[in-house]
């Protein structure tokens, strides 16, 4: 599949979306808007989404994007689906327990 922003690879495998990050560091706010937009947007076109958020290209994350995956989480959940997150660095991690 094609993406628009640049910030994420997005493909299919079976039925659930995988989502990669492109970028290693997710910092500033437009590209987490960005992010967001287009994530929200996979969802709405898909009810009952399966969704996997890879995170093995991302080094630093701020809590900006952190908020924007509860939001997207909330999203997911409203249309069905299900969102899983995987390859998370041990530093983000631990900023996702906190």
């Amino acid at each position: 599949m094609a993406n628009q922003a640049s910030h994420l690879k997005i493909s299919k495998a079976e039925n659930v979306f995988i989502a990669e990050f492109t970028d290693r560091k997710i910092l500033d706010e437009l590209s987490i808007n960005e992010i967001g937009d287009e994530l929200a947007t996979l969802v709405q076109d898909n009810p009952g989404i399966k969704l996997l958020l890879n995170f093995t290209n991302v080094e630093h994350l701020s809590s900006a994007a952190l908020g924007i995956l509860i939001k997207l989480n909330k999203q997911v959940a409203q249309a069905n689906g299900r969102l899983k997150l995987s390859d998370i660095n041990p530093q983000i991690f631990e900023v996702f327990k906190i």
